[in-house]
């Protein structure tokens, strides 16, 4: 038999289909047509399962928006003075009690929050803005690194304390007199905290750029010509945006703590502009006979930075890609 005999006598099985025309099964068909998930659906998925964040969350919220609307409802002047009624327990009339003027405290409670989650906010993005410039420069720049952390090193060798004493010290006058008493404090306490804080969130950024500089995204928009400052832009911010957003939710509670101290010490805003701190420093001289006036702003302070510093650590773990997904 020859060849070609051979080959006209072999049929081709029936049954069987080629690979390229097999049908796609129901599950294939299924993950075809689900869309795609976006990056910050699977943060939030991440960020859900943190039951610690979501507290704080939910806590932060919740001071944020007493703060800020509970004056609606609640309409007592916080610095309405009545003597009559000083000294007083909680009450109806008064929740939270009267100080040695009368002055209702929870008014002057919610007027102190929005002062201090007001200075916290400020001043953490004024730290972040200065910590993000410097720390994008150094690592993006070789000859720039040098310099500006020697300066980050030179910062964070500073006694904070001393230092914003002196500021406050030196400052406060000139700024009184050019802005209003109350807000040229205001600017004062800001600037101070946020000079003073930045560090930390340059050294982190640094870091992450010196990493992401070498990738093969940027080394790519580098081959074709792209200017130095829409690399930056483009596509070295938007992948530090991770420890940023960490470094901004500790921010505020460390800025809060400052500012607490500082109207503590009386060196803050003046006596009748209420701040938590200050409440603080107006108590202690009657926390024997009166312990809740320490007690209300003491638990307001740590209330406020402990939900902070849990929305901080739900928010690392759902921007790491290395969590992500366990």
């Amino acid at each position: 038999m020859t060849n070609k005999d051979r080959t006209d006598t072999l049929v081709p099985d029936e049954g069987l289909a080629p690979a390229s025309t097999a049908l796609p099964t129901a599950d294939v068909l299924e993950e075809l047509a689900t869309p795609p998930r976006s990056q910050w659906r699977d943060v939030w998925d991440q960020f859900k399962t943190h039951k610690g964040a979501m507290l704080g969350a939910v806590l932060f919220i919740f001071i944020v928006v007493a703060v800020y609307l509970g004056p609606y409802l609640w309409t007592i002047d916080p610095t309405q003075i009545d003597i009559r009624s000083r000294n007083q327990g909680p009450n109806w009339g008064h929740p939270f009690g009267t100080d040695q003027l009368g002055r209702d405290i929870m008014a002057r409670m919610m007027a102190g929050g929005q002062t201090s989650v007001s200075v916290g906010i400020t001043a953490m993005l004024l730290a972040l803005f200065l910590g993000s410039f410097v720390g994008v420069l150094a690592g993006f720049f070789r000859r720039l690194d040098g310099p500006l952390m020697r300066l980050t090193d030179l910062f964070l060798a500073l006694p904070l304390l001393p230092l914003l004493l002196v500021m406050m010290l030196l400052f406060r006058e000139p700024l009184s007199a050019a802005f209003g008493l109350e807000r040229g404090i205001f600017i004062l306490i800001v600037c101070a905290i946020g000079i003073t804080s930045w560090m930390p969130t340059a050294r982190i950024v640094r870091g992450d750029v010196l990493a992401i500089k070498e990738r093969e995204f940027v080394l790519a928009a580098r081959s074709i010509g792209t200017s130095n400052s829409k690399i930056i832009t483009r596509h070295i911010l938007p992948n530090v945006l991770s420890p940023i957003m960490v470094s901004a939710t500790l921010g505020i509670a460390t800025a809060i703590i400052t500012e607490s101290a500082l109207s503590f010490l009386g060196l803050g805003f003046p006596p009748d502009f209420p701040t938590w701190g200050r409440l603080l420093f107006d108590g202690v001289d009657y926390l024997q006979q009166y312990p809740e006036r320490v007690f209300w702003p003491g638990l307001a302070i740590s209330l406020t930075v402990l939900s902070v510093n849990y929305l901080g650590d739900g928010l690392r773990d759902a921007l790491d890609p290395r969590i992500r997904g366990r």
